[in-house]
Formats: structure tokens, C-alpha cells, sequence
């Protein structure tokens, strides 16, 4: 009886052409997905921190520029605080010209906003503080509205790497209202003496753009602008000099 050999036939399994472009796509997209996931979580962080210590380090210089030109420069510390003496010629009572120092911290906070707004629109020859920005700052980057290129290589934490890498660009946008007040100090100083200081306040927020990542920041300062020191007997009594004054609130756009 012969055996009958049955001959076994393998097929391989075959994948479409396009079922191998889906797979491909999918797994390409999972990839970005964990690549971005991974830079936005680790990465940006640290990159955030470093371009927010920039945005305020930048927005410092024109706010300061802004109170010393239209604050420190025309005060007239004598005009802004009003004595009131008794019949011995002793101070009875100091008061603040509130009024006149508003009329200031007007013209400073509109500065700070139209120039803060000049920069975010890369228009650099508007600015009224440029020279002092040059000094920190580049102006072809300022054109472009970046306050600063910070190499990649700075993600390793390493100095070796620090310079190398791609450039990533910092830029700020004014997203807030601009608010500013005045405050004031009195302190003791020496025997009988009584030294007020005077500043002015201000708070912006503004948006850290970075490739693929943003977030807002509020940059506060409190500058000096005045100091009075009274000698004699210290009256009891300070006016307006014990509080805030109201905030003054300029609008970003």
C-alpha cells in the first residue's frame, strides 16, 4: 500500500501596503506625542524659570528708567509733604500731597506700558529708555521682539554645553493691567528724628512665550522715590502717610 504524502503549503501572511503607512503613522505620532509630553513636562520648566528671571530682569530696567524720569527727576521732596507747625514753632502734624505725586505715577505708568507694548512689537527706536536696554540687551533680537536667545544646551545643566545648541527664542507680551501705587515708611533715626520714605509700586503681568509653551508672570517693584528726614520733636500725627495710596490701574491695551 503506498503512503500518500500531503505536502504541505506555508503561506506568509502579507501586510497591505496601507495597513504598513497606518501602523507607521500611528507609531511616528505615539513618538511626538511622548517626545512633546517629555519636553514640556521637564524641559520647559526650566526653561520657563530661566526666561521669566530674564522677563523681569528686562521689565526692571524700564520700570526703574520710567519712575527716575518722571517720578525722581521732577519731585520736589519740599512740595510733597505738607508741615503743619504749632505756635512754638514746633511740627504739629505732616500730611502728603497725594494729588501731586499721582499727577507722577500717572505719567510713570503710561511710560512703562507704551514701552513694555514697543518692545513686545519689536519697534525698538520708540522706545524712550533704549540706551540703557543696549547695554543688557541686542537690539536686531529687540526688533524681533525677543529679549533673549537662550542656547539648548542649557537643558543638560552642564557649562561644557551651555553655548551650544539651537537658539530658542524668549519674548514677553503685556497681558495685564499696569497698576501702581504709592506707599510710604516711617521709621526711628536717632534721637527725636523721624526719617519717611516714599515709593512707588508697580505690578505688570506678562506672558513668557517660549516654542510650544507659554505662562503669565506678575513682576512686581517697589522703587524709592523720596525721603524726608524730619528732626525735632516727632508729631504723632502723619496724614496720609500711614496708608497706600489707591492703586492706579492703566489698562494693557
Amino acid at each position: 500500500m503506498k503512503k500518500i504524502h500531503l505536502k504541505r503549503k506555508n503561506r506568509l501572511y502579507k501586510m497591505k501596503p496601507i495597513n504598513i503607512i497606518a501602523i507607521f503613522i500611528v507609531i511616528t505620532l505615539l513618538c511626538l506625542y511622548l517626545i512633546f509630553g517629555y519636553i514640556k513636562n521637564r524641559i520647559m520648566p526650566s526653561l520657563f524659570e530661566y526666561g521669566s528671571l530674564e522677563a523681569k530682569k528686562f521689565s526692571s530696567i524700564i520700570i526703574n528708567d520710567a519712575i527716575d524720569k518722571y517720578i525722581t527727576d521732577k519731585i520736589d521732596v519740599e512740595n510733597l509733604f505738607i508741615l503743619i507747625n504749632d505756635n512754638n514753632g514746633e511740627i504739629k502734624s505732616i500730611d502728603f500731597n497725594t494729588s501731586l505725586i499721582n499727577k507722577y505715577l500717572t505719567n510713570a505708568t503710561k511710560s512703562i506700558q507704551k514701552n513694555l507694548k514697543y518692545v513686545e512689537e519689536g519697534n525698538i527706536k520708540k522706545v524712550e529708555y533704549k540706551a540703557d536696554l543696549l547695554d543688557s540687551y541686542d537690539e536686531k533680537s529687540l526688533k524681533n521682539g525677543v529679549i533673549y536667545y537662550l542656547n539648548s544646551g542649557f537643558i543638560f545643566n552642564n557649562p561644557i554645553f551651555a553655548n551650544f545648541g539651537a537658539q530658542i527664542p524668549i519674548k514677553i507680551s503685556l497681558t495685564g493691567d499696569v497698576i501702581s501705587n504709592i506707599s510710604t515708611e516711617i521709621t526711628n533715626y536717632g534721637i527725636n528724628n523721624a526719617l519717611i520714605k516714599v515709593y512707588a509700586n508697580i505690578k505688570i503681568t506678562e506672558n513668557i512665550i517660549l516654542p510650544f509653551y507659554d505662562k503669565e508672570i506678575e513682576v512686581e517693584s517697589k522703587v524709592p522715590v523720596a525721603l524726608k528726614l524730619i528732626s525735632g520733636t516727632v508729631p504723632s500725627y502723619y496724614g496720609n502717610l500711614n496708608t497706600t495710596t489707591p492703586s492706579l490701574t492703566l489698562p494693557s491695551d
